[in-house]
């Protein structure tokens, strides 16, 4: 597809098409698809628990980051006990 040449109503119609054609996700914490127990998250990995908080701090949705519910249950604790620890900011200073 030439972007280039695309006007802004041509570009509009082509992000809705790819926003419509999105992949079904998958849980980053079950490999196979069965949910392995028991359900743990590491609140000491900063690095995933940052994956699913969005710029401003607040936790990810399921419909967002794929997540199982089981595990954004799990991922919740995480997110929480990082911040009360002081490894993750509750609120991102800006």
């Amino acid at each position: 597809m030439a972007m280039k040449n695309a006007s802004k109503a041509d570009i509009r119609k082509i992000r809705k098409k790819r926003a419509r054609l999105k992949r079904k996700m998958k849980c980053r914490f079950c490999p196979d698809g069965s949910i392995p127990r028991p359900v743990y998250v590491d609140y000491k990995d900063v690095k995933t628990l940052r994956q699913l908080v969005d710029r401003e701090g607040r936790i990810s949705p399921r419909r967002r980051t794929g997540t199982s519910a089981i595990y954004q249950r799990a991922v919740r604790k995480a997110i929480m006990r990082a911040r009360f620890i002081g490894l993750m900011p509750y609120v991102n200073d800006e």
